[in-house]
């Protein structure tokens, strides 16, 4: 029971974050210059197709209903009016029939690009992918040499090796990402590409006119180590903080007087134990990396949630952009409740409350 509280807690309180989103999404965007019918209906359209997709849109109505109108379109449960058009529109299931209104359960409805009059939700999930994979070996790259240098660092406390790996994750820590990104894609991709064989832009997967889809890992290494450089300083001091508190414990001292090999004492005791704030934390990273993506791939040109969302926003493009917004937050909103679930897992004296 307690479990089953906890989740819906976190939910309740991630359902409030995605609605505090939202409201200021909204607000923000609808103060900008532009006239979303135009862009939808284009610009020779007559006045009797404008007025029927600003009646669609909601748009004859006051700012707040609006804001009112676009909740009941995103939101699961909703009331609407039963008619054949909103049946294709939303593909709901009806729960409780009032008559002209029904209440019903449907997927959230993201509502329409204005630039290529395509479904949201197809867009965001067609790009989707790009930044998963971009986070996910971002963070690989993170995980694996964060722990690396940080377990090095330990070792020899206060050494040259030490001072500089410090230093240097400092350094990572401090250069934003975005600042980091071009000086790898100008040093990497342009004025050593002969040498690395690498390129300022590239796609995961590309079209070749005599093989076919190709898969291209090559293109996915300078986004992923630009977008991994600040979790990986993290990692680094994060370990080697942990690893010092741990090699001072009493059976560590046991382990070495037993006359363990010292390879297997810090692999088998030590590192065992301090990888625990490690895990929670690479975890936790994931949410930040998926949103930080979105000026990495703008300046690899990677075809992802970031590169898609930029452009709407240059386009006014409010539903992608809303869409988008609320997908990330989701996804923060779970990867949240994860991490607090695997740090209960790992750490029996945390509980669920």
């Amino acid at each position: 029971m307690k479990f089953i509280g906890f989740i819906l807690s976190r939910l309740g309180h991630g359902l409030l974050i995605m609605l505090g989103v939202l409201v200021a999404v909204f607000f923000l965007f609808n103060v900008l210059p532009g006239d979303p019918v135009a862009m939808l209906a284009g610009q020779r359209s007559d006045l009797s197709t404008r007025e029927a997709i600003t009646k669609d849109l909601g748009l004859d109505k006051p700012l707040p209903a609006q804001l009112l109108y676009y909740i009941n379109d995103v939101s699961p449960l909703s009331v609407h009016e039963d008619t054949e058009a909103n049946q294709q529109k939303y593909e709901y299931k009806t729960i409780v029939d009032f008559g002209d209104d029904v209440l019903v359960w449907k997927t959230p409805y993201l509502r329409r690009s204005f630039q290529s009059n395509k479904s949201v939700t197809d867009i965001l999930l067609d790009h989707f992918p790009g930044t998963l994979w971009l986070a996910v070996a971002a963070m690989l790259i993170a995980t694996v040499f964060g722990i690396l240098f940080g377990v090095l660092a330990s070792l020899k406390p206060h050494s040259t090796l030490d001072h500089t790996l410090i230093t240097t994750s400092v350094l990572g820590i401090s250069v934003p990402s975005f600042v980091a990104a071009i000086l790898i894609a100008i040093t990497f991709g342009f004025y050593w590409s002969d040498w690395t064989g690498l390129s300022l832009t590239g796609q995961l997967y590309e079209i070749d006119p005599f093989e076919g889809k190709e898969l291209k890992l090559q293109n996915l290494l300078l986004p992923a180590f630009a977008l991994g450089i600040r979790p990986l300083a993290v990692i680094v001091q994060l370990t080697r903080s942990s690893m010092l508190d741990v090699m001072s414990q009493d059976y560590i001292r046991t382990a070495r007087a037993k006359g363990l090999n010292r390879s297997k004492v810090i692999v088998s005791h030590a590192l065992k134990n301090a990888l625990n704030p490690v895990v929670t934390a690479a975890s936790g990273w994931m949410a930040s990396l998926m949103a930080g993506a979105f000026f990495i791939e703008y300046i690899f040109n990677w075809k992802g949630l970031g590169a898609v969302t930029i452009q709407a926003v240059q386009n006014l493009d409010f539903p992608l952009v809303m869409g988008a917004t609320l997908f990330v937050a989701f996804l923060f909103v779970l990867i949240n409740i994860f991490v607090d679930l695997l740090y209960a897992a790992l750490d029996p004296r945390v509980k669920l409350d």
